[in-house]
């Protein structure tokens, strides 16, 4: 879960402007999956290979003559990246917010919400989903009474949007989740606060992202 310290927005729009990423975030490298095996061993590179094999499937079974996907498509991102287990930064990483690349999630087989949402954020982009039908979308979780983070897919600019959570594996249209409360979201381009038009900046201005991102990079050029 997000810690106090970086549920509002003011904590952690700062900073810095960092380019996007492009496609190929499961073309591993050699360097890359010598790095994984040094330090989380076989199992680990075996996680990163069973994602990109998903990858390759689902752009592989995609239908060409429509470039929104459906509902079954997103259920098995959601469900395989819900499946990594549950650990809050502080246990898994040793400090108390952390934002983990998917590869760093896979190969250490551990995530909290933000690390859900942002590798079905990236699976989905692979697939060839525009940025701009996605949004990391902060949330307070009604139920828990906790700051939270989901995915929002919207498969045309107008509709509402479907919402991929690690709380639940049931796939719904957002008017269905009332037990979530938006703050604000964003992609790679914009931020927007809740029922709001986008902020005036870049995503890049949050620091966590802007770090992610250089991340992804290195990980790229190992």
């Amino acid at each position: 879960m997000i810690r106090a310290s970086c549920s509002l927005l003011g904590a952690v729009l700062l900073l810095l402007c960092v380019g996007s990423l492009s496609a190929g975030v499961v073309d591993f490298s050699p360097g890359l999956l010598s790095q994984i095996m040094k330090r989380w061993g076989g199992d680990a590179v075996e996680r990163l290979q069973s994602w990109r094999a998903t990858e390759l499937e689902g752009v592989t079974n995609r239908p060409k003559a429509h470039p929104a996907l459906g509902k079954e498509e997103l259920q098995i991102f959601n469900l395989y990246w819900n499946k990594v287990p549950y650990f809050s930064d502080q246990k898994h990483w040793g400090v108390d917010d952390y934002w983990a690349t998917p590869v760093e999630t896979l190969a250490s087989n551990g995530a909290d919400c933000e690390d859900y949402s942002i590798a079905k954020y990236f699976s989905l982009k692979e697939l060839g989903v525009p940025p701009e039908s996605l949004r990391i979308t902060y949330v307070r979780a009604m139920k828990i009474n906790e700051a939270h983070m989901v995915l929002a897919y919207y498969p045309t600019p107008d509709s509402e949007p479907y919402i991929l959570d690690n709380l639940t594996g049931k796939l719904v249209p957002a008017s269905e989740r009332d037990d979530l409360e938006p703050i604000y979201s964003f992609n790679d381009d914009d931020v927007w606060a809740a029922g709001a038009a986008p902020f005036k900046g870049k995503a890049s201005q949050i620091r966590l992202w802007s770090g992610l991102l250089v991340k992804m990079e290195k990980e790229r050029q190992m």
